[in-house]
């Protein structure tokens, strides 16, 4: 007995506490119970009156289509009559063909002319006209790419089915997998009604689609034909086809059947042994009445929000300051700013509103200074990388045009200082942060100008990057600070020639630069260590050491292009080491 106590304690405490909670909830009592009992009943009267609306003026389109395609058979049919009336062919079946061959040959050829004539005067859904004579044994074929006189082995298999049938006429699918169906009649002697042939017309069901569309008028509905059987001969689209076991349709005339899941409408075409049908869903019928219950719910739905509205009119009328209140605090930017609101009220709420918006003010200021201060910070930590330079690397450079003085030429040391001026000149002008590729390799040129000079003969340099790649940007100070390292640890121990080479290919996401060394690598441990401290960044700007290093790039890379960008490293003991630079294809402008 505790917990519907405590359920029944919990819905109503409000109501004990506060008359405007019962206020509320009688009203829209009011105003939403007659909504859903209107909404219920004209859901009933819709549904009805909707079901009688779409089975009449089904069985009139169906009476209508049944109409269309009985005339399109009457067509088909006239054009068999008039071969078959054809004076030419009354003279070839009642002639004897032991004589007069000449005679023979030349009425044959008139039988071609006429089935060719009606072939092309027919209409352009007509495939093939065939015409078979018993007593002669002659199969005349008239289509797009046939035009003879054959005698066949064997009897047609349509002639077979008329014979076995006894009847004039048959329709039937076409043997092959085509959307076409064969029209069939008999060629009967006068006298006896004796069968003495068969006229076989090839015909496209495409040619009812005209009257089968009269049926297509709702979606998901299916229109098909069948034959005498039930068998399934042609359907106009895709949609249900339900078993025999589904309905039991009438023998004769029109109508319509209702299933638990369809509606199916029906027409005999009495003279051709065929049956149109069309199988209409339930689900039809109740997705429109179910808009009418949706639109009733949203009435509903209005008349519930209007009670509450009135009823908060009504009953809050002293706590709308409070609601203002509280609408601004969750609706509170802290990043954007709002002008200052001070209320004109006096008492206890004007003053919580006050010193709310006082509160905010405060909070905005002290989150714009501390990001004005972080900002500033960022900046000069990245302006100090820029305008670093590893002291060791002048000193030898110095060391380098003194000692050139003695024993090079006077171009020789001016290339060398000016290679050291351009050098100077690109770490410290403006603006530091990016630079193309191309500005990249000229200063990785000027330093490596250097390095060849200090060691002639030992070092080669090589770089492989098509031009149209050098207008991508890449944090500034990337590259040397990579070919610097080759030089501290991979050469260092190094015995005989040192190769160095910079190669950029692009893959799907972007670009990656590789920088090369034949050194002598770095050991499986100390690799393991290099990459978890390239993944694992936690100060996306500076980190331990008094020159731009390889952790320095790759928090570089991933503070302008995203963490799905950076630096990736492969070495092999005694066997170099491979840097990789991964970033987006990203060109001035961008």
């Amino acid at each position: 007995m505790k917990w519907p106590a405590l359920i029944w304690r919990l819905l109503s405490d409000p109501f004990k506490r506060t008359i405007r909670s019962k206020l509320i909830v009688i009203m829209i009592c009011i105003a939403v119970i007659p909504i859903i009992v209107v909404t219920w009943v004209a859901t009933g009267n819709t549904r009805r009156s909707l079901e009688q609306e779409v089975i009449q003026s089904n069985l009139s389109r169906i009476g209508w289509s049944g109409e269309a395609i009985d005339e399109k058979f009457v067509q088909l049919n006239n054009l068999i009559y008039t071969i078959l009336i054809s004076p030419t062919l009354s003279e070839y079946t009642s002639r004897d063909e032991g004589t007069d061959v000449p005679g023979q040959f030349t009425i044959q050829r008139n039988i071609i002319n006429t089935i060719t004539s009606v072939y092309y005067s027919g209409n352009n859904n007509l495939m093939e006209i065939e015409l078979y004579v018993k007593d002669k044994n002659k199969l005349f074929t008239i289509n797009d790419m046939r035009n003879d006189i054959q005698s066949p082995v064997t009897e047609p298999p349509v002639w077979r089915d008329l014979v076995m049938q006894q009847s004039d006429f048959i329709i039937r699918d076409s043997p092959e997998e085509t959307p076409n169906f064969n029209f069939v009649r008999s060629m009967n002697r006068f006298e006896n009604k004796e069968k003495i042939g068969s006229v076989r017309l090839e015909v496209k069901w495409k040619m009812m689609d005209g009257a089968l569309d009269l049926l297509n008028s709702e979606p998901g509905a299916s229109v098909y034909i069948v034959d005498s059987a039930g068998k399934l001969m042609y359907q106009l689209n895709e949609g249900p086809v339900p078993t025999a076991g589904d309905a039991k349709l009438a023998a004769h005339g029109s109508g319509f059947v209702h299933t638990p899941d369809y509606y199916i409408f029906y027409s005999h075409l009495e003279p051709w042994g065929l049956s149109l049908i069309k199988v209409l869903p339930v689900s039809y019928i109740n997705q429109s009445t179910a808009m009418t219950q949706k639109y009733g719910m949203i009435v509903g739905l209005i008349s519930a929000l209007a009670a509450a509205l009135l009823a908060a009119l009504l009953a809050y009328t002293v706590s709308r300051p409070i609601i203002r209140l509280a609408r601004s605090m969750s609706g509170l930017n802290l990043l954007k700013v709002e002008d200052a609101h001070y209320p004109n009220r006096q008492d206890e709420i004007g003053l919580l509103e006050m010193r709310f918006h006082a509160m905010s003010g405060r909070i905005r200021e002290h989150i714009r200074n501390e990001y004005t201060i972080n900002l500033e910070k960022q900046t000069a930590q990245l302006k100090a990388l820029q305008a670093q330079i590893n002291p060791h690397f002048l000193q030898n450079t110095l060391q380098l045009i003194g000692s050139m003085s003695f024993s090079k030429k006077p171009s020789d040391i001016y290339s060398i200082i000016q290679s050291l001026s351009d050098m100077f000149r690109y770490v410290i002008r403006e603006p530091g942060e990016m630079a193309t590729i191309g500005m990249e390799l000229k200063h990785l040129n000027n330093y490596m100008n250097i390095q060849r000079q200090r060691f002639t003969g030992k070092l080669t340099f090589e770089t492989d990057i098509v031009p149209e790649w050098e207008s991508c940007l890449i944090p500034k100070l990337s590259l040397q600070p990579l070919i610097e390292n080759a030089f501290m640890h991979g050469f260092d121990r190094k015995k005989g020639p040192w190769c160095l080479k910079v190669r950029l290919v692009p893959f799907e996401d972007g670009i990656m630069i590789h920088v090369e060394d034949n050194g002598v690598g770095i050991s499986a441990a100390r690799l393991e260590e290099v990459r978890q401290r390239l993944a694992d960044q936690l100060d996306p700007l500076w980190n331990s050491g008094k020159s731009i290093g390889l952790y320095n790039v790759a928090a570089r890379i991933r503070l302008h292009f995203g963490e799905e960008y950076g630096i990736s490293m492969n070495s092999i003991p005694e066997g170099g080491t491979r840097v990789t630079i991964f970033i987006p294809v990203v060109r001035t402008g961008d």
